[in-house]
């Protein structure tokens, strides 16, 4: 049974870090796209960032150049290194498993993924 739970939430203020860790189980974690997505409050879900099984990465506009995306396969943990935060990062987090081992162009659509965690707070306040 695949099980992904995400950590590391929590409130900072403008300009801080964050670090979000998805503890991965039930299946072969390095084998496929695992993708971290966020959904505010009277928002649609939106793809943050992906990494592939070839370890390649790919992040929205939005991120880029602040987030990072990692994994630890001995670990089966995906992590999101978060920096220079932003209030509009404020949102619900959550970690996905792809229906497929490469993030490809449409990484960022919820609906290429099949297994999602239960999420993590993160509050930015200016």
């Amino acid at each position: 049974q695949v099980h992904l739970v995400e950590s590391g939430g929590g409130s900072v203020q403008a300009g801080g870090s964050l670090r979000l860790a998805c503890a991965a189980s039930g299946f072969t974690y390095s084998s496929y796209c695992m993708g971290w997505f966020r959904q505010a409050p009277g928002k649609e879900r939106e793809g943050v960032a992906g990494i592939d099984n070839y370890g390649s990465t790919t992040y929205a506009d939005s991120v880029k150049g602040r987030f990072t995306i990692s994994k630890d396969n001995a670990k089966n943990i995906v992590y999101l290194q978060m920096n220079s935060l932003a209030p509009e990062d404020t949102a619900m987090y959550y970690c996905a498993r792809a229906l497929y081992h490469t993030c490809g162009s449409l990484w960022s659509r919820p609906a290429n993924f099949g297994d999602w965690g239960q999420g993590t707070q993160v509050t930015v306040s200016s």
